[in-house]
């Protein structure tokens, strides 16, 4: 483990102003995004879509990382670099996600383990030949009646605890996720008591695992009601009680926070950032972004409907958007 190779490519995927591009969604999801927007999907049109978006000028000011898939990250561009050559030259790091997906949890109706630990060494070893330089892991935690049990809590904490101390042995910076759905009827109340849970589980495995955090990114969902809850909730409260659970659960070493947007539309995911950042900056961490459908959605509409230069020009806007909330200085008349 190279520690200081880990610590500074983790600083600097927290970079101020920057963030994460997460378009790793495997070949299903990322087909179904363009089946529902009304293009054929194929292992042509995934490249062609996401070598648009990577072509975009100027997208390094905003953008420190991307996380890419395993079809992705052995793929070229359109004038014959590597799509991990062509970032690293923008200053951009390459990151792969790792993890083969949640399976059912047995014995635990309705609940997810994240699978992928078996040949995980080997695969590290290989995507860092391939340029990759982190990665990502991401663990499922639903809410429900009597779920997320304390089983499904510490078997996705212990797997992402080995997954980031293997990462961490191969040179990869671990993009530690245990996201808490929004899916439910749940209060905030709730997700904030679960995601407590979650993450001081997640730090005690992170402890016993040797899991160095100076060389470690969260990826933490935010504080919100769950997506079918009746409660209303302003973006004041979102960002306080976000930050409350950060403060009360994370431990200061840790690298940096990048959120997850996990289902907020494009301007809430920033205005809550915002926030964030606007309310203290004298976190110990920094807060970031690591957002997929909200650096995206615009985007991959505009592929559909426009021009492969409206679509850049989509994922540039949601990327300033994100590279102002990082310092708080974003407003709603920016959109």
């Amino acid at each position: 483990m190279d520690i200081k190779s880990l610590e500074k490519i983790a600083n600097n995927l927290v970079a101020e102003g920057k963030g994460i591009l997460a378009a790793d969604e495997s070949n299903g999801t990322m087909s179904n995004r363009l089946e529902a927007v009304g293009i054929k999907a194929s292992e042509i049109s995934r490249r062609e879509y996401r070598v648009n978006l990577f072509s975009s000028p100027g997208y390094e000011n905003s953008i420190s990382g991307i996380i890419l898939y395993d079809e992705t990250i052995t793929q070229l561009m359109d004038n014959g670099e590597t799509i991990p050559e062509a970032m690293m030259q923008r200053g951009v790091y390459p990151g792969i996600k790792v993890d083969t997906g949640a399976k059912e949890l047995a014995n635990h109706k309705g609940e997810k383990i994240t699978e992928g630990l078996d040949n995980l060494r080997e695969r590290c070893i290989n995507y860092y030949k391939l340029g990759a330089r982190f990665a990502k892991w991401r663990a499922v935690i639903r809410i429900s009646d009597n779920i997320p049990s304390e089983a499904c809590i510490k078997v996705n904490a212990h797997a992402l605890a080995r997954y980031a101390a293997i990462c961490q042995e191969q040179g990869l910076v671990p993009i530690i996720e245990p996201e808490v759905l929004m899916d439910g009827n749940h209060s905030s109340k709730i997700c904030f008591d679960i995601t407590s849970k979650v993450l001081a589980m997640t730090f005690l495995e992170c402890s016993i695992q040797g899991v160095h955090l100076q060389g470690a990114i969260l990826k933490p969902n935010m504080i919100l009601p769950g997506i079918s809850s009746s409660e209303k909730i302003t973006r004041e409260e979102v960002a306080n009680l976000t930050v409350k659970c950060l403060i009360e659960n994370v431990p200061e070493e840790i690298a940096g926070i990048a959120f997850l947007s996990g289902g907020q539309s494009d301007e809430d995911a920033t205005a809550h950032l915002n926030i964030m950042n606007k309310m203290n900056d004298e976190y110990p961490w920094e807060l970031s972004y690591s957002y997929g459908r909200a650096l995206q959605a615009a985007a991959l509409k505009e592929w559909a409907e426009g021009t492969p230069l409206s679509s850049q020009e989509a994922f540039l806007k949601r990327a300033f958007m994100n590279h102002k909330a990082r310092t708080g200085e974003w407003n709603p008349e920016l959109e």
